[in-house]
């Protein structure tokens, strides 16, 4: 994702003028190095900014506006080396419009038992310096990131990398823009929902276009653009022998080239990060984009079937804040279940559009009917998914608000080969198992469709859905069907009430 290349994440250090001007410079030392030894821990995804202390309500006012106006600015951390008393922040945060961590740490990591006086106890207050910071941003009901223990610990420098591509994934949802080609499937409910709260809660801007306006571009994609893709396929896949130049299947697959061409065309002139198709909404084409969708998700476009822009947004996200990650992310499907008792399991998959970012191996090109739909058969990359740790994230309209489910996976090999199956599929087991984790996904209202991700962890959901102030649920290892329920009915009450609703 190289428009984040130049992103910046400002750190930022409380104080106040009580303590002189030689411990202030001291604090101003001591950020600095702090800055300096989490940019060369090699974790962070943004360049980490040193800015010189606060000390007074208007600098932490000042320096909040010029974070929430500056471009390559994301988000902030915040650190009280020393006590800083809080009604000076009360200005600054009401003004920030970026997302912020407070990094709960010291600079030393252990007392100096033998040498500790007050000189020590006054320059080294995070303990009770933090709290007074973390009571008013509690009491403005601010939502933020609080992240404990020593700057050098790597567990802490792992959590504030995550934090980092959280932020990344935020600034990309402010303004992404979904191309929906035709509208959602007909009489479908899930793919459904509330695209003005969903710009005013996430930034998306929502777009539809008939099939006609991406029609237009494809017509105007040459012949020797499709040769020079074409030998691009031969070089990345394993093209299947009936898909090859002068068999049967190969102008199947030169007009899912003619597609790819035509929508990045289209996608890089409106500037949408991500797109919706629709089988039901092919007017003037002979396929369903297939392997055009599926080349796109792997550009790092986000992608929905049949009309879903809440999973195409989402995934484009999840895309963006794992970019350069091991692992892949993908639109995905909960498509048929594996109900042996010694070994129950889900098989994922979808028509024709999951990404290979997940393959384990070197896709195949093929060529398939569809089955449904009365189109010529699509051409497709066909594989199965690596293994691993892995989640299914979805985001749903509760009409009152939205709500992102996260169920966490273990991926799995097929117990068996699966000759016939002419799409990409993965394999996985649903925690805490089949039974309550599909349950407990059906009483939260989950998806059929979900963005598929080896690359991430529910931490980096939790954040994301904290940024926006909307309804997060886990399903997971400790899930409990009782608790579960309980859980989603306060919920429910929680945002009636925060909605005014009765």
């Amino acid at each position: 994702m190289s428009e984040f290349k130049q992103s910046e994440v400002w750190f930022i250090t409380g104080s106040q003028h009580l303590y002189g001007p030689e411990t202030l410079k001291q604090v101003d030392i001591d950020s600095e190095t702090i800055v300096n030894g989490l940019n060369a821990s090699g974790k962070m995804s943004v360049n980490l900014v040193f800015k010189p202390v606060v000390k007074t309500p208007d600098e932490i006012l000042d320096i909040c506006v010029q974070a929430s106006s500056n471009k390559n600015c994301i988000g902030i951390i915040t650190w009280m080396h020393t006590f800083s008393p809080a009604k000076m922040w009360i200005a600054g945060l009401k003004a920030l419009s970026k997302p912020y961590m407070h990094l709960h740490t010291q600079f030393n990591r252990d007392l100096p038992w033998s040498e500790i006086d007050m000189d020590y106890m006054n320059l080294h207050q995070s303990a009770h310096g933090g709290r007074e910071y973390g009571f008013i941003n509690a009491r403005m009901r601010k939502n933020r990131k609080v992240v404990v223990g020593h700057w050098q610990d790597e567990k802490v420098q792992d959590q504030v990398a995550i934090w980092c591509r959280t932020t990344i994934g935020w600034a990309d949802s402010q303004g992404l823009k979904v191309a929906r080609f035709g509208d959602n499937m007909r009489e479908v409910a899930v793919t459904e929902g509330d695209k003005v709260e969903a710009q005013i809660k996430f930034g998306w801007q929502v777009s539809a276009f008939g099939v006609g306006d991406f029609v237009k571009y494809v017509e105007k994609v040459t012949d020797d653009e499709i040769d020079e893709l074409y030998s691009e396929y031969e070089n990345i896949y394993n093209v299947a022998d009936n898909c090859k130049p002068g068999t049967e299947y190969h102008e199947n697959v030169r007009v899912q080239a003619k597609y790819e061409i035509a929508m990045k065309r289209f996608m890089k002139d409106g500037n949408f990060k991500a797109f919706t198709t629709n089988f039901e909404n092919l007017t003037g084409l002979d396929q369903l984009p297939g392997l055009a969708s599926q080349r796109l998700m792997a550009a790092g476009y986000g992608f929905g079937a049949e009309g879903d822009w809440k999973q195409a947004a989402l995934l484009r996200i999840l895309k963006t804040m794992s970019a350069g990650m091991t692992g892949g992310s993908s639109f995905m499907e909960d498509y048929t279940y594996h109900f042996d008792p010694a070994n129950e399991a889900v098989l994922g998959a979808h028509m024709l559009e999951i990404c290979p970012s997940i393959a384990a191996k070197k896709p195949r090109l093929e060529v398939h009917p569809l089955g449904i739909g009365g189109k010529e058969a699509p051409a497709r990359l066909v594989f199965e998914s690596a293994t691993g740790d892995a989640m299914n994230v979805t985001l749903i309209d509760m009409g009152n608000h939205f709500r992102i489910i996260v169920n966490t996976l273990d991926v799995i090999e097929p117990l068996e080969k699966m000759p016939k199956l002419p799409v990409a599929s993965a394999f996985w087991k649903t925690h805490p198992n089949l039974a309550d984790g599909a349950a407990a996904w059906i009483y939260a209202g989950g998806t059929h469709h979900s963005a598929f991700t080896l690359a991430l962890t529910p931490e980096y959901i939790e954040t994301l859905a904290e940024y926006a102030d909307v309804e997060y649920i886990v399903i997971d290892k400790n899930t409990k069907i009782p608790e579960f329920k309980k859980e989603l009915r306060w919920n429910d009450i929680y945002y009636m009430l925060a909605n005014g609703l009765k």
